[in-house]
């Protein structure tokens, strides 16, 4: 099964044609969407959100960019939620949390120390809950691998990695797969495209992280979204030298293993009108 691991299907580039972008990947043969949460804000928003369609799943999190805004009773907050939705068959995992040391603002002594204290503390909810994890890893990979390390086996998946070869090896060895969208589309991401090609498929799941990262074929700063995780599927069976097929089945079955209660998904529910602002 096709499922996009990661996408920001709340996002305000949706609010005019959320219903269409719904039904574009349906009939794309994209089976399952799971929506990180990235602030207290849209908590309810994405659990709302994924209810409203057929393989809708959801994560809450605070991501590290938001954590420049977030004050400590949002994390209260959102193990608030995170209880509540404990017998809700679409929560799938804590996210999107990590650490993003790319952005000046956010590498700045006091900002690195708030990002640390807040991505521990989501990492111990996660284990308080039995959860995985969706991780934003950006420029900071040792550093959340030190956190892993630190505490019992928690898994889940590094979303858009861009790490070297020695560090997607540790990931996987705490339980984790790696994502991979639209930036593997690109000819010249050539990092991108050697890990896509070497680590093991086993390892591997597919995202867009819509509306961002826009493959290829997208003009630069248009809007990405789901209804591409075919083609950008085709691209990885292109760089590996396998069958489509065989790429749809085992990521599909690689995203079922690190996000385990996407197997407890309703059947058949109808994909129903949505416009969340």
């Amino acid at each position: 099964m096709l499922i996009d691991t990661h996408c920001h299907l709340d996002a305000a580039d949706f609010h005019s044609d959320r219903r269409a972008v719904i039904e574009r990947f349906a009939r794309a043969g994209v089976g399952a969407v799971v929506i990180p949460a990235v602030d207290r804000h849209n908590l309810e928003a994405v659990r709302d959100l994924a209810a409203g369609f057929d393989g809708g799943a959801y994560a809450l999190g605070i991501h590290p960019m938001c954590v420049p805004a977030a004050h400590e009773n949002d994390l209260a907050d959102l193990e608030t939620h995170i209880e509540h939705a404990q017998a809700d068959p679409r929560f799938v995992a804590i996210g999107e949390i990590g650490l993003d040391f790319f952005l000046p603002e956010l590498r700045e002594p006091a900002m690195r120390a708030k990002q640390e204290a807040f991505y521990a503390a989501q990492l111990d909810l996660a284990i308080k809950y039995a959860l995985p994890v969706l991780l934003h890893v950006r420029r900071s990979q040792d550093i959340l691998l030190k956190h892993l390390r630190s505490r019992p086996r928690i898994g889940g998946i590094g979303h858009a990695f861009n790490g070297s070869f020695q560090q997607a090896e540790h990931f996987i060895g705490q339980g984790f797969a790696l994502g991979f969208g639209g930036a593997m589309t690109f000819t010249r991401a050539l990092q991108i495209r050697r890990l896509a090609t070497r680590l093991p498929i086993e390892s591997l799941v597919l995202e867009t992280d819509a509306p961002d990262i826009p493959p290829a074929w997208l003009e630069t700063g248009a809007r990405n979204e789901p209804a591409h995780l075919p083609r950008i599927a085709q691209t990885l069976a292109d760089l590996r030298g396998m069958p489509l097929d065989d790429v749809v089945r085992q990521t599909g079955e690689n995203a079922l293993r690190v996000l385990p209660r996407l197997r407890r998904l309703p059947a058949d529910d109808p994909v129903e009108p949505v416009n969340r602002r």
